[in-house]
């Protein structure tokens, strides 16, 4: 296939253009600085400024763009950073694919769609939208793609997880911490944390890219959830570590503020109905799968 990526510097970007290579596809980079190589195309969502030769006679189009949700403590400025790195984007390459006839979008999402309030209340692609500024923001991110639905284009909401790597993302600011002694549950540790690996994250695009019947929401996170306590119990025995600690969450409010409540005190106990109906075979199945094979010590 002919693969346009917009993101790809990014972790899942990087590894995905990567295994696109790897498998033979032919792929064409977004970038918004001066493109420096036969395979990028500069572009300027805020402006809808996109070349129409970069969808050419591609056959699907992934769109990775977004700034990190963590990155920075929330504030005004910073919430309509998070909207606007994800809709604008969505929204012109939506209006592109379907000009263009390109056959797949695949189109980035996240899992907190459902919000942080489900409790022990398993959810799966046909759970409603909850409440809260993230699942605002999921719903609305997934609503920018629609053009290329309504086009007749095979769209992929991916509602992604914390993905798992050794650097970058959650994962590569936990690590230093666990491996000096120092991890420990957050809050009352009864929350659930969707992950999946970063091998998974990108299997599970690889696949939904190749799947003609695959669209519509898709739940990127492993098959079997787990609570804050049981994620830290898990990378403290793969990390060979003690997790003695614990960081009340009053303490988390103070030091980021509205995130803490959104994306760190509460999660949706996800589980992955569409990649698993369609026949996706996951790598790491379980969360100690997962983090033996990402940070595990021997």
């Amino acid at each position: 296939m002919k693969v346009v990526v917009a993101g790809s510097s990014g972790l899942i970007g990087t590894a995905l253009v990567a295994a696109l290579r790897r498998d033979g596809h032919e792929v064409t980079r977004l970038v918004r600085r001066p493109a420096n190589a036969r395979d990028e195309f500069r572009w300027d969502p805020a402006r809808a400024d996109l070349d129409e030769r970069a969808l050419r006679g591609a056959d699907a189009v992934v769109n990775l763009c977004g700034a990190g949700i963590g990155r920075r403590r929330w504030n005004g400025s910073y919430k309509q950073e998070l909207r606007d790195s994800r809709i604008v984007p969505t929204d012109v390459l939506a209006s592109a694919a379907a000009a263009a006839g390109v056959r797949t979008l695949v189109n980035a999402s996240g899992v907190h769609y459902y919000g942080g309030d489900s409790g022990d209340r398993i959810v799966t692609e046909t759970s409603p939208a909850g409440t809260g500024f993230l699942a605002g923001l999921c719903r609305d991110w997934e609503a920018a793609a629609q053009p290329a639905a309504d086009a007749g284009v095979r769209t992929i909401l991916l509602r992604s997880a914390v993905v798992l790597a050794r650097h970058g993302g959650m994962l590569g600011m936990l690590y230093p911490l666990y491996f000096l002694g120092l991890g420990g549950r957050l809050g009352s540790g009864r929350q659930y944390v969707p992950w999946i690996s970063l091998d998974d994250e990108v299997g599970a695009i690889l696949f939904a890219l190749t799947d003609d019947a695959l669209s519509g929401p898709v739940n990127m996170v492993g098959p079997a959830p787990v609570t804050n306590a049981e994620f830290t119990r898990a990378l403290g025995r793969a990390l060979h570590r003690p997790t003695p600690l614990m960081v009340p969450a009053f303490a988390l409010r103070v030091t980021v503020g509205e995130f803490a409540d959104e994306g760190i005190l509460h999660g949706p106990r996800a589980i992955p109905t569409a990649l698993e109906d369609a026949g996706y075979s996951f790598r790491h199945p379980t969360i100690g799968a997962a983090l033996a094979a990402t940070v595990g010590r021997s």
